[in-house]
């Protein structure tokens, strides 16, 4: 079972009396205590120092609030201007801020610099549940249905996670259901072939199954039914982008999703969403209209790259708490991770 949390430090194992030592025996390094928790790899840090960067603006507009000399009502009103201008939404910006208060209040705070802090805490703590691991291998394949609307990174974002999950030694099937864009086929298949020719070992094959203008319902049934008779351990099924108010293409995605049922059962196991950081409240109002359409298992977000609107994915938590995968800010095929809450809320406010 490969799950996409591989990259956060493991947890330290439970502590273990040390041996007695003779008293003959000489004390040497190896006596030394083993670090709590193993230090995050260089790569992580890499893509922390992104992260920090893609959130500049969204975090400096929040960060002059605390640059007062007094904690008061003026702080906490700047503050729940800067949440609401970075479209931290009306109900996230209330809980953050009664939260925040509390802290304060609980920890006898008197310097505004610290509060910032606080804030953090208080924002990882909002964000905790959208963090959850992409698990796959629970079946064979694992189908995942991705949508979005378009421009938000949704074929990218596909060519980005196939990379993951070769990486993890995983085997991918695409289905590019996206048949009337033009050249969607070919911009897939260059993630894929991206993906699986990174020049970094051993990998999962990732293979492909397109149709020139075809029915979109068609070609993911045929990849589903091909991944199933591979072997594969992940198919993914990238859909056509469009607005959760063309009705119309909203029920294409319905029908991809109903026969990629009759193909398997229990298929598909995970509906993502890919939605464009830039785009804030809209973000949220397509979380809704897709959610309600499909059942949304997962999003991912893109784009947090130089947007001053990061406050989105707060707003998501508290008005429709679905798990976030991934968050990117770029378009290399590292520059989409994990998302964590504490190192989010940390990026933001640093």
């Amino acid at each position: 079972m490969f799950s996409f949390f591989r990259k956060k430090p493991p947890s330290p194992p439970p502590a273990v009396p040390a041996p007695e030592v003779p008293p003959t025996a000489p004390a040497g390094p190896a006596a030394e205590a083993t670090p709590a928790v193993s230090p995050a790899p260089a790569e992580r840090k890499g893509w922390l120092d992104k992260l920090k960067q893609g959130l500049r603006k969204t975090g400096n507009s929040i960060a002059t609030v605390f640059t007062g000399t007094q904690i008061d009502e003026a702080l906490y009103e700047d503050l729940e201007t800067a949440l609401l201008m970075a479209d931290s939404g009306v109900k996230a910006t209330e809980f953050l801020l009664n939260d925040l208060k509390a802290r304060v209040k609980e920890s006898k705070t008197t310097d505004p610099a610290a509060v910032k802090g606080l804030l953090a805490d208080a924002i990882a703590d909002l964000l905790e549940p959208l963090q959850k691991p992409l698990v796959i291998g629970e079946h064979k394949p694992t189908v995942i249905m991705v949508a979005g609307v378009n421009g938000a990174g949704k074929t990218t974002s596909i060519g980005k996670l196939t990379r993951h999950l070769a990486d993890s030694g995983a085997t991918v099937l695409l289905a590019a259901a996206d048949t009337f864009r033009a050249a969607a086929r070919e911009q897939l298949a260059v993630w894929a072939t991206r993906a699986e020719g990174n020049g970094e070992g051993a990998g999962g094959s990732v293979d492909i199954i397109t149709q020139q203008g075809g029915d979109p319902a068609a070609v993911s049934f045929d990849a589903v039914t091909a991944g199933k008779a591979r072997g594969r351990d992940v198919v993914l099924v990238d859909t056509a982008g469009r607005l959760p108010t063309q009705l119309h293409l909203m029920e294409e995605l319905r029908k991809i999703k109903r026969v990629v049922q009759k193909a398997e059962a229990t298929a598909p196991h995970e509906v993502l969403l890919v939605i464009d950081g830039n785009t804030g409240q809209n973000a949220l109002a397509q979380v809704r209209a897709f959610h309600e359409a499909l059942g949304l298992t997962g999003l991912i977000i893109t784009k947090l790259d130089g947007t001053a609107k990061g406050g989105v994915i707060c707003a998501i938590a508290r008005e429709n708490p679905l798990p976030v995968y991934f968050i990117g800010v770029g378009e290399k095929l590292e520059d989409l991770e994990t998302f964590s809450a504490r190192e989010f809320a940390q990026a933001l406010l640093a």
